[in-house]
């Protein structure tokens, strides 16, 4: 049911919550979709919030639980016996949503909510897929899934199928394996029912199956299913057993993260932070980067001291002083930025460093070029700072070779980061700019000192 969540209706859910009013807080909420029922607990307090949710049971109670911010769900399940957990929540659950809520808990009460699990089969999918690393394939991965042998016939696939389906919401593919529960295709509802049910489906799946392995990370699931427009994705282990089935909503949620987590890279920010994190927390995230700009600013104010002599010959140098670190910083971020943007899709693996930075190179020169022209441009018309043509030259190739290095710089650093296995977002932002700014006042000054 569709519902305007706003300022009336929380309202008339406090007021309720305040007088104990269960059936018609059930009667106003039972029909809401989890992810409204979640928004709606987001505007409690914490003690109303949990007695709303308290009144819910079964599917409602697990799917609106998946849905609540994850330090939320945190406090609220460690106020829980290990028993509501299990038999309330986790068996409503798919497995890979069971396994992310568990994984928010510790491993002794991990152990003992799977104890309290009844169906032993489901017991022992959640035991494993906990061993898997979490942004690993194995991690993300659900066990339910729909798989049928290569020697039967339509008719005994079909009666596998509709034992199978019980516990499964959406049927993507038919999975194909061995006597060894080995992955050897796909087979598709279509085809099943357009044979005779005696038809060998040896016969009519198809064998050119694309999966991915356990550990894979899940970077690499997203770019597969991205590349191949994969609504589901198989996982199997090092030897091809079937072992689960990834679907495209869990990567949905992975390419969200992992957007979130570059742009606060890029901001600046290390970890995983919100607004609604602790003062500490955010403090934390964010002072690393900016005590690496002081200690670059730093740096570029002994550049300048260093080349006090060169100033005083021709002080009106320092008026473009901001023109070429600003220059140096926003080419650098550009270059960095549109690289590490294509290492994440996955389409800069199609070429070779070397082309990358000839490309770049091509790029830079005429960006250079174009810059510097105007720049000159300005300080012969201008006269600016009563400045000579010597310093409108000084200027001019100064900014033409900061562009220049500051392009390459940005290209090539992610480009090594990735070859180092570490996160080429950490190569744009405050990285790239602070680096760029030393070394174009560098670059300016020793023209500078060259040309005069």
């Amino acid at each position: 049911m569709q519902v305007q969540i706003n300022k009336e209706f929380i309202d008339k859910i406090k007021l309720l919550i305040d007088e104990k009013n269960d059936r018609q807080l059930l009667d106003i909420i039972v029909d809401l979709h989890p992810v409204d029922i979640a928004e709606v607990m987001e505007t409690l307090a914490m003690d109303d919030a949990k007695y709303l949710y308290l009144l819910l049971e079964g599917d409602l109670a697990s799917d609106v639980l998946i849905e609540i911010p994850e330090d939320d769900r945190k406090r609220f399940l460690a106020e829980l016996p290990a028993e509501v957990i299990a038999r309330q929540y986790i068996e409503y659950m798919d497995t890979d949503d069971a396994v992310d809520v568990l994984g928010e808990l510790p491993e002794d009460k991990q152990e003992e909510v799977i104890a309290y699990i009844d169906d032993q089969d489901y017991a022992d999918d959640l035991s494993e897929l906990l061993t898997y690393d979490e942004d690993s394939a194995g991690g993300i991965m659900a066990a339910e899934l729909v798989a049928v042998n290569e020697n039967w016939n339509v008719q005994t696939c079909l009666k596998e199928i509709g034992r199978q389906a019980e516990d499964i919401d959406e049927i993507y593919y038919v999975y194909v394996v061995d006597d060894q529960n080995k992955l050897k295709g796909v087979l598709s509802l279509k085809k099943l029912i357009q044979y005779p049910t005696q038809t060998n489906i040896n016969n009519i799946y198809a064998r050119d199956v694309i999966s991915i392995v356990t550990t894979a990370e899940r970077e690499e699931v997203a770019h597969k299913m991205e590349k191949y427009d994969l609504v589901a994705l198989p996982v199997v282990d090092t030897e091809g057993h079937l072992k689960g089935r990834i679907t495209i909503d869990d990567v949905v949620d992975i390419i969200r993260e992992e957007a979130e987590k570059d742009y606060q890279m890029v901001s600046g920010i290390t970890g995983d932070v919100e607004l609604t994190d602790s003062v500490f927390s955010i403090t934390k995230a964010r002072l690393p980067w900016l005590l690496i700009g002081l200690v670059g600013g730093i740096m570029g104010a002994f550049v300048i001291s260093g080349n006090e002599h060169a100033l005083e010959r021709i002080p009106n140098m320092i008026f473009f002083i901001p023109l070429i670190g600003a220059m140096a910083g926003n080419v650098g971020v550009q270059s960095s930025s549109i690289v590490v943007q294509s290492l994440a899709s996955g389409t800069q693996n199609l070429q070779s460093i070397s082309g990358k930075l000839l490309k770049e190179l091509g790029v830079a020169l005429i960006v250079a070029f174009v810059l510097a022209s105007l720049i000159l441009l300005f300080n012969l018309i201008f006269k600016f700072g009563n400045s000579g043509t010597e310093l409108a030259y000084t200027v001019s190739f100064s900014l033409f070779v900061v562009v220049v290095f500051a392009s390459l710089f940005g290209t090539f650093i992610p480009l090594f980061l990735n070859k180092m296995k570490i996160d080429p977002a950490l190569a744009t932002g405050p990285f790239i700019t602070t680096m760029n700014d030393i070394l174009g006042l560098l670059v300016y000054m020793l023209i500078g000192q060259f040309l005069f």
